[in-house]
């Protein structure tokens, strides 16, 4: 039976025209799907349905999503992260990182946790997303002895230290923030020799932001970027709360700040 299945021309273009027409004929395509953006079921046989294609360097992985989440594209992703996604499908757990998860120090690995909110510099509002890790980070190909390298690593990528919470602070140029439908998707980095931009974060599921601060990125175009290590920001309730968070933060040296351009609405 046909899918209802969207093939970008990007995603046609890495696949091939006949691959791409046994998709679309039903063939080689699933009825149902766990989603890659919202990671709920879907079915190609009852709803329009995206075709996502992961490419690593070595490795391409070609996934489903529901066309309301994400349009079928090419997503550029390390390969290191693709090869951590097949041995969560295959159940292969070996070694390595889970897809999409920064190393961390032995023991237990870290996400970045992410929290949206308005921040007020010079008398304006702006847009923030405040990055959080759950537990320390290492410096990738090592083990951890060297402690906690996140501000540090993040620093070498052209983010700024914070030591008051009253300058805007500079834009990080090739990195970005898509949002989409008013869902934040993912923080893209620059690829590797100037390819395509690559997920630094990825939502699990598409995070809501506030009318507010769609409204916000969508006027400035440019949103903030905080980030800290694990255990000095914590989940704060309110607004004043993650303000107060912030200040306590930079004045303690542990806060590293860019600007970056909003990609969608």
């Amino acid at each position: 039976m046909p899918r209802m299945l969207d093939v970008s021309e990007d995603v046609r273009a890495e696949i091939g025209d006949a691959e791409a027409d046994r998709l679309l004929v039903g063939d080689n395509a699933p009825g149902s799907y766990d989603c890659t953006s919202c990671r709920t079921p879907g079915d190609s046989e009852q709803e329009r349905t995206s075709t996502v294609l992961f490419v690593g360097d070595e490795t391409a992985v070609l996934a489903f999503a529901h066309a309301t989440c994400i349009p079928s594209q090419v997503v550029q992703v390390a390969e290191e992260q693709l090869q951590g996604a097949v041995r969560s499908i295959t159940g292969d757990n070996g070694s390595g990182t889970d897809a999409g998860r920064p190393q961390a120090l032995p023991t237990e690995q870290a996400v970045l946790g992410i929290t949206s909110g308005l921040v007020l510099i010079d008398d304006e509002l702006h847009p923030a997303l405040v990055v959080e890790p759950t537990g320390a980070i290492a410096r990738p190909g090592t083990d951890g002895s060297r402690g906690d390298e996140f501000l540090q690593l993040l620093l070498e990528q052209g983010f700024h230290p914070v030591h008051r919470m009253d300058q805007v602070p500079p834009v990080l140029h090739g990195w970005s923030i898509l949002l989409a439908m008013g869902h934040l998707h993912a923080v893209l980095q620059p690829g590797t020799d100037g390819g395509a931009p690559v997920a630094w974060w990825q939502a699990h599921a598409p995070l809501q932001v506030t009318e507010g601060w769609r409204s916000a990125a969508n006027k400035s175009r440019t949103v903030l970027v905080f980030a800290a290590p694990a255990g000095s920001i914590g989940q704060q309730p309110r607004e004043d709360l993650l303000r107060d968070a912030l200040d306590k933060a930079a004045a303690e040296g542990l806060l590293v700040a860019a600007a970056m351009p909003l990609a969608g609405t």
